[in-house]
């Protein structure tokens, strides 16, 4: 038990640290749901990959940007929507649902799926060997 808990914790902090470094690379600068949102879709992902490793990559990433997608969304709807707190907005943006999400996104989390399953991957041989 306490095995998986530190096994999820660095996965989450790991997801946090890279959704971060992404937002700021990318925009310049993030906000600390950002981190939230990136610890749990990173273990999402690492879940979604445990269980579906068989598949084909691109299956595998099409279920991963659709979670991704799905996570922002509901984030965005909490954050943005509700609580008004302005993190992100793509009203703007081509195909956008609710200023949350848009097609454009998604498909840069699908390819951002590829090293993502490559790392988590890696996650699941470090944890059997300690």
């Amino acid at each position: 038990m306490l095995q998986k808990i530190r096994d999820y914790s660095v996965i989450c902090l790991i997801g946090s640290v890279g959704y971060s470094l992404l937002e700021i690379l990318w925009r310049g600068f993030t906000h600390w749901t950002m981190a939230a949102t990136g610890g749990l879709c990173l273990t999402l992902l690492y879940r979604l990959d445990q269980k579906h490793s068989r598949e084909g990559l691109f299956l595998r990433c099409l279920k991963g940007a659709t979670l991704i997608t799905a996570v922002e969304f509901l984030v965005g709807c909490l954050v943005n929507r509700l609580l008004k707190w302005q993190v992100w907005d793509y009203s703007n943006s081509f195909g956008n649902l609710l200023g949350q999400v848009c097609p454009l996104y998604s498909l840069l989390w699908f390819f951002l799926c590829i090293p993502v399953y490559r790392l988590t991957g890696s996650l699941r041989q470090l944890f059997r060997r300690t």
